[in-house]
């Protein structure tokens, strides 16, 4: 891959006699090209197999789109990248449109990592739980799902079939008598050896079987084991077992379609419609139906359903492991340019196939029939969502509709485990992934001190913002923000806001009001007096949704930093102790505090700890000190 190389003039013009002074430069390389406006922006990335050919279409003065000559006419410059093979201009392409969000390109704007089922195999007695991320744990990996959810189902019914611990290792080692999960009958109890270790190997091995699409040989296995405990008048048994046959029953019933004749397969399926797009993505692994998930990808008011589902296609496997076989609802320009792309991500074969007939042909038009259902319910959603927040640059004096309003909110226990927390909506509703939680840590805040979390978390917020979007081009600067607060916390914020010189972003504290009732909300502005919007305006309620769900989010925030402080001691930090070494030492001195306090030589005296140990933790506690 070369850089094109370029030399500064004069300025150059637009539109049209920009691009044409540029052809004298290209030659037929394979690449990629940007398109610039006089700001700089990119305003499209595309690929090509002949540079010359695609850019010399661009400078012809008619024959083009609306959208495409609003592009035109909007670009001061170019930017080229040669690439050796059009599959290389292809992959750099979407890399590229995912890095900068050209506002002219279609665009993937939810790429969540998808959850897995992992069967750890580093313990004698295997544990099945949910995954996501980076596969580095040893172990067999089982999906993807389309959702936590889907994987939570799934699991759930599994331990009620299989049996298998979901603890973790460390619990595990520290179990002394069964959990709660035995007595409930979701798990076997390998901890306290109420099941053999070959036992247990074999009902990994049914999971396993059944994650493979094996389900119906288990069914059988089963069933015939009930048989038997029934014909030997092992009630008991037959009745666990019955249990058993009808989780896994349950399990394929969740699913839903299980298509026979399809072992791996993504079913992709777009609707278009009122200048929105949606494409539905069923996952099909093992025969088995694993979720279904929709998206809705920017698109522009004349694109094509072609131009949308390569975009899509692209953008999305860029950091996921495509299936055998890509079933999609319609064709694709370049589908064996695509097909070899994907097959050098995963080091095999991939299909891209357009079925009219049969099973597969079924299978796109339920995720077909999703996507237009999922589309018609978003269009709905967002007409409601744009008189909303029209209703909310009125009520508060705003320029326009805002795109992205911050909500602000903290949670703390008199000053302890101290959160802030900022949800983030727009004209789509909730934009979850822009969620962030920030861990109070300032030193000198003075615990419950609400202004000083609120000052600290918006210093690190605007401080991060003018380091990741300088120039405000990339969408992550808000046109509101929210904090949950009165006169006092908005005084703190419009403080942090003149520190970093962002003073023109409107800023409202939204306070409970009399009697700190639903309903009567007071709304504080600096300078300016509070006011109260009336009791049953949608505007209100909308408020006070956004209001709660910041509530919610730092609460949820909040609990989770709670429960992981409960049980942790310094000794947790101590390297060499592990869950039964920690048991030892606190049966032996009863605390932590005690253990810190010990000398070398009753800390030796401690049953499973080696001098060395001994050692390594009397010298972990006196340099602490």
């Amino acid at each position: 891959m070369t850089d094109m190389p370029q030399t500064e003039a004069a300025p150059r013009p637009r539109g049209h006699a920009c691009i044409q002074s540029y052809l004298k430069t290209l030659d037929s390389s394979p690449g990629v090209y940007r398109m610039l406006d006089e700001q700089s922006r990119v305003l499209y990335v595309g690929k090509a197999r002949n540079l010359k050919a695609r850019v010399s279409n661009y400078a012809r003065p008619s024959g083009h789109s609306p959208r495409i000559a609003r592009m035109i006419r909007e670009t001061a410059s170019m930017m080229f990248l040669t690439t050796r093979t059009e599959t290389e201009a292809l992959l750099l392409e979407q890399n590229l449109i995912k890095q900068l969000k050209p506002k002219f390109n279609v665009l993937l704007r939810d790429d969540k990592s998808f959850p897995n089922i992992l069967v750890a195999k580093d313990h004698a007695y295997p544990q099945i739980k949910k995954h996501r991320g980076a596969k580095k744990e040893k172990g067999a990996y089982y999906g993807p799902f389309a959702s936590a959810g889907a994987v939570n189902r799934t699991l759930n019914q599994l331990q009620k079939v299989f049996l298998l611990r979901n603890c973790t290792d460390s619990m595990f080692e520290s179990r002394t008598r069964p959990c709660l999960l035995y007595q409930i009958k979701r798990c076997s109890g390998p901890c306290v050896g109420h099941i053999s270790e070959e036992d247990y190997a074999a009902s990994v091995k049914d999971a396993e079987d059944f994650l493979s699409g094996k389900s119906t040989q288990i069914q059988g296995n089963l069933a015939a084991e009930m048989q038997k405990a029934s014909d030997d008048m092992e009630f008991e048994r037959a009745a666990a077992l019955r249990d058993r046959i009808r989780a896994l029953t349950n399990v394929q019933g969740v699913q839903g379609i299980n298509p026979r004749g399809v072992p791996e397969a993504d079913v992709l399926a777009l609707h278009m419609d009122g200048g929105q797009a949606c494409v539905q993505v069923f996952f099909i692994r093992a025969n088995q139906n694993w979720g279904n998930r929709d998206f809705y990808p920017r698109v522009g008011p004349d694109v094509e359903e072609a131009e949308v589902l390569e975009a899509f296609i692209g953008q999305f496997y860029d950091g996921k492991e495509p299936p055998r076989l890509l079933l999609l609802s319609h064709g694709i320009e370049n589908r064996d340019l695509m097909e070899e792309a994907l097959a050098g991500k995963a080091g095999r074969k991939v299909e891209i196939a357009v079925p009219q007939r049969g099973e597969k042909a079924e299978l796109v038009e339920s995720a077909a029939r999703n996507a237009r259902e999922s589309l018609g319910r978003r269009l709905a959603e967002t007409a409601t969502q744009a008189k909303l927040l029209k209703g909310v640059a009125e009520a508060f004096g705003l320029d326009g509709p805002p795109e992205r309003i911050e909500v602000y909110d903290n949670s703390h226990i008199q000053g302890t485990n101290a959160v802030g927390a900022m949800i983030v909506a727009g004209p789509d509703g909730y934009m979850k992934n822009q969620y962030r939680k920030y861990n109070i840590r300032g030193d000198d805040l003075v615990p419950g001190d609400d202004f000083g979390m609120m000052k600290e978390v918006l210093h690190r917020r605007f401080t991060r913002l003018k380091k990741e979007d300088p120039d405000r081009q990339k969408g992550l600067w808000p046109d509101l923000l929210l904090i949950d607060g009165g006169a006092g916390q908005v005084s703190a914020v419009a403080e942090i806001m003149r520190e970093h010189g962002v003073q023109d972003i409107p800023m409202v504290g939204v306070a409970k009001g009399i009697d700190r009732d639903a309903g009567k909300e007071e709304f504080h502005r600096v300078g300016e007096r509070p006011f109260a919007l009336r009791r049953n305006d949608p505007v209100l309620y909308f408020i006070q949704r956004l209001r709660d769900e910041a509530h919610r989010f730092a609460i949820g925030t909040h609990r989770a930093k709670r429960a992981k402080g409960v049980g942790a001691t310094p000794l947790d930090d101590v390297p060499g102790v592990g869950a039964g070494r920690k048991r030892a030492l606190l049966s032996h001195f009863g605390s932590a505090k005690a253990v810190s306090r010990a000398d070398l030589a009753d800390l030796k005296a401690v049953d499973g700890v080696s001098e060395a140990l001994a050692e390594r933790i009397y010298a972990f506690f006196h340099e602490q000190g």
